[in-house]
Parts: C-alpha cells; sequence; structure tokens
C-alpha cells in the first residue's frame, strides 16, 4: 500500500473509532429528525383536502402520497449531504492557528476533511438503519413502488453526489476564512437560501419559469431534490443520464474552486506561536 492510501486508511479507520463512541446518539438523532415528518403529513394533507377529497388530486404533477414520500425522501439527501460544523471547524482552525499542522505533516487538508466526514456519514447510516427503515416501513403506502434498475442506480450515485456537492461547497465556505476570520454570517445566508434553492421545502419543479430554470441550474439542487425526484421516477432515463453528467461537472468546479481557495489562502496565512 502507498503512502498516501496509507494515511487516508488511517485517517478513516480512527475517525470511524471516534465516531462509534457516538452510536447511541447518531440513533436517537435519526428519529428525533423525523418529528416533523409527522407535521408535514398534516400539513401536506390539509393542502390537498382545501378544494375537496385528496385522494386522486394531483397538484403540479405530485398526489398527496408523492409529497409524503417526497419529504422523506428528501430528508435522507439532506443526510447525505449535510455538513454540520465543517465551514465553522475550518475557520476555526484557521482563527486559532491550529490550521499550521497541516503545513508541517504530510496531510493534505481538503482529504483529511473529506475522508474524516466519509467515516462519519459511514457510522451514521449503519447505526441509523435501522431507524430509517422503521420510517420507511410505517410510511410505504406512501410509495408507488420501486423504480426501475437504472433509476435505482442512478438515486445511488445522486445521493454520492449530494455527499460530495454538500461538502465541497461547505469547505469552500469555511476556507473563505483565511479572508474572513468570522464566517458564522456566510453560514446562515448558506443555510437559509439552501433550505429553499435545494428542494427542501418544496419541489423545484413546482417553480415558475424563467426562475425555476435559473435554480435548476445551481447546484444546490443535487443536496435534496435531484435524488428524491429520481426515486419518484420524475426524470426519464435521458434526463438522468443528464442530471448525473452536470452535477459531476458542478463536483469538478466545486473543487478547482476549493484547490484556489486553499493554496491562496495558504499563501496569505500567517501562524504564530508554538
Amino acid at each position: 500500500m502507498s503512502p498516501s492510501l496509507r494515511i487516508k486508511w488511517c485517517i478513516l479507520r480512527t475517525s470511524i473509532e471516534e465516531r462509534l463512541v457516538y452510536r447511541a446518539d447518531f440513533a436517537f438523532a435519526t428519529l428525533v429528525r423525523f418529528l416533523p415528518i409527522i407535521t408535514q403529513v398534516f400539513l401536506w394533507g390539509a393542502i390537498y383536502q382545501a378544494t375537496g377529497p385528496r385522494d386522486g388530486k394531483v397538484i403540479n404533477g405530485y398526489t398527496y402520497g408523492d409529497m409524503v414520500a417526497y419529504s422523506l425522501l428528501v430528508m435522507v439527501g439532506r443526510a447525505f449531504s449535510s455538513m454540520p460544523g465543517l465551514t465553522t471547524g475550518i475557520a476555526r482552525d484557521v482563527r486559532d492557528g491550529a490550521i499550521k499542522k497541516f503545513l508541517v505533516q504530510p496531510i493534505d487538508l481538503l482529504d483529511y476533511l473529506f475522508w474524516h466526514r466519509v467515516a462519519h456519514k459511514l457510522v451514521y447510516y449503519f447505526v441509523a438503519f435501522l431507524p430509517f427503515g422503521l420510517v420507511f416501513w410505517l410510511c410505504r403506502d406512501f410509495f408507488r413502488g420501486w423504480p426501475d434498475p437504472w433509476l435505482g442506480l442512478g438515486a445511488g450515485v445522486a445521493l454520492i453526489l449530494a455527499f460530495l456537492v454538500g461538502f465541497l461547497i461547505e469547505s469552500l465556505m469555511g476556507l473563505c476564512a483565511f479572508w474572513f476570520l468570522e464566517v458564522s454570517s456566510l453560514v446562515f445566508v448558506y443555510m437559509l437560501l439552501s433550505y429553499f434553492l435545494s428542494g427542501h421545502m418544496l419541489p423545484l419543479d413546482w417553480l415558475p419559469e424563467p426562475y425555476g430554470d435559473v435554480i435548476r441550474l445551481l447546484p444546490f439542487k443535487y443536496l435534496a431534490f435531484v435524488p428524491a425526484a429520481i426515486w419518484l421516477q420524475k426524470y426519464t432515463h435521458q434526463q438522468l443520464a443528464i442530471e448525473l453528467v452536470q452535477g459531476f461537472a458542478w463536483v469538478l468546479i466545486l473543487l478547482v474552486l476549493n484547490r484556489v481557495a486553499l493554496s491562496r489562502g495558504l499563501r496569505r496565512y500567517s501562524a504564530y506561536g508554538g
């Protein structure tokens, strides 16, 4: 095994061991995260029933069952794409000088953060598999059925894209700390906008033209909307291929921006003390 691979494996293994300490917290947090779904079930039920019986009613291509299923699937996508503490952690290390360890040790900052987050997600879903399975089993009647194998594979790839896009966006914001030592306001604005732009609040195909077309060109849709829409069979195979290609293009763009920001940030960075 090459030295680079040994370093990656060491980071992953150590991070997994660290995260396993909090396995009970992961399981409890997963169950609590699904509590707002109860509110959404009643909310969408009231919306669909406002003008008559909700059964069979379709709003913008979504039935009542589709909307409940969409809300559940969006939470899965957000569980992959959310990176709690990543931006603020990078900013804190820059501000406190802890980031200088990456200047003297053979460890790349972005590489370390990436494998640390991979470990977090692996442990999270290992522990949260049963709570997720229980909730989806209880809500199984809201789903139309399994997508075909190609769409199912596409949904899995879209979840990987959700993780990559979420990681790269938040790490890029964290690297802004080389120029702005306090990034909490930036994080607040991002969380506020991403809740809407990612499709967490409403399906993005509900948005009117031309605003919807512009928003769907941004990378935020891969954080939640695209994985959910694929599973609900809102894409044809051709549309799916286009979405995934565009998603990987955004990953490449964000990766380049991260590398440029890290390189320029380290050039202007000064650390003092031992």
